[in-house]
């Protein structure tokens, strides 16, 4: 070896201390997740103290849900025993104690806890949304391949068109077509409701997911039943998040097919279709994973019209009830415990998709 190669390779190796701190450095994913922790708390902070103050503006809720139904001295006995007459940051600094200990405060309503309301209707939101996300990905990420394989043809125009379709269209607007297709016209799927009155008594003492538990029963005619019913509402909100999807993997797919090792592989004569399959694919599926703690928040926005036209009594239906009967201390503690939900899930995201691809952590 001459000077000018050992030159070369001084330049090019960087020496161990340099190559230490660099291993060190922002690639570490016990730091990534503690800092992502950290960034967590501030954002739960300041969506649970957005919400109480904008509930306040509405006045007391006391006054908001039973004005009119009470005397003005039974009014101002219910408010004092609130505590709803006392100074606004004393409320809001009791309601962070209060939150602390798990307790969302009670519906005015029905007088239940509000945690009590998200674990009764909680499991219906999530049976929902867990299918949407497999409508999502059934739809989305098969046609954004197809349309990447054929790019800048008229199935790629198409399906293009179609993802904003998609996106663009209303949920209940869309849940109103489907029923009327397949439901009113064809009669070949029940118009709503999560299951029959015969399986819902059947599956009650159940967790409350009902596909679990019919399978659980053994009853395949109650399987049926709840897949029946489930899946108008699933395509409904489904290809809400299909047509983000679709278009996400398209444009990822197309951009590894400008990365260096897609031109060696079919310099090698490997066929589009392998290419897009083995080599474009696996890549363009990690930006997938990153949003789908965005895709979160619009299914569970999304499941407030989608319950409420199919009559799917999860936690969307409900919060429609207690805002009808104008209960804001529910509402205040269900939009709370969305929000704290959708931050918790967005940390889980993140932190799995800082295990797929490293490069997220720097």
């Amino acid at each position: 070896m001459t000077m000018s190669d050992e030159a070369v390779v001084a330049v090019d190796e960087p020496p161990p201390l340099l190559a230490q701190k660099r291993s060190r450095s922002g690639g570490s994913l016990g730091r990534y997740i503690l800092v992502r922790f950290l960034l967590m708390l501030p954002t739960v902070f300041i969506l649970v103290t957005l919400v109480f103050f904008l509930m306040r503006l509405t006045g007391d809720p006391i006054t908001a849900a039973l004005g009119g139904r009470l005397t003005p001295e039974q009014l101002q006995e219910r408010i004092h025993e609130a505590g709803y007459d006392r100074p606004i940051l004393i409320q809001y600094l009791e309601y962070l104690g209060q939150m602390l200990t798990g307790n969302f405060g009670t519906t005015l309503t029905d007088n239940q806890p509000v945690v009590h309301v998200l674990l009764t209707y909680g499991a219906a939101t999530l049976e929902l949304a867990v299918y949407a996300l497999i409508v999502a990905f059934i739809v989305g990420i098969p046609l954004g391949m197809v349309a990447a394989a054929l790019r800048d043809r008229w199935p790629d125009a198409t399906l293009r068109v179609g993802a904003i379709l998609f996106y663009a269209t209303p949920v209940f607007f869309g849940g109103l077509v489907l029923k009327l297709i397949f439901s009113v016209w064809l009669g070949w799927l029940p118009v709503s409701g999560r299951a029959d009155v015969r399986t819902e008594l059947a599956l009650r003492d159940g967790a409350g997911l009902y596909l679990v538990d019919a399978i659980g029963s053994g009853n395949p005619a109650y399987v049926w039943d709840v897949l029946a019913h489930a899946v108008l509402p699933a395509i409904t909100l489904g290809l809400l998040t299909a047509g983000i999807f679709l278009r996400l993997v398209r444009t990822n797919v197309i951009g590894t097919y400008n990365m260096p090792y897609i031109d060696a592989a079919r310099s090698r004569g490997v066929g589009e279709y392998r290419l897009v399959r083995k080599h474009a694919y696996k890549p363009a599926l990690i930006p997938i994973i990153t949003v789908i703690g965005l895709q979160i928040a619009l299914l569970l926005g999304g499941a407030v019209l989608t319950e409420t036209t199919f009559e799917w009594k999860g936690l969307g239906f409900q919060l429609t009830h207690y805002l009808a009967a104008r209960d804001f201390v529910a509402v205040q503690g269900i939009v709370a415990l969305l929000a704290i939900i959708v931050t918790v899930t967005n940390f889980i995201v993140d932190v799995i998709a800082a295990f797929i691809d490293p490069r997220v952590r720097y």
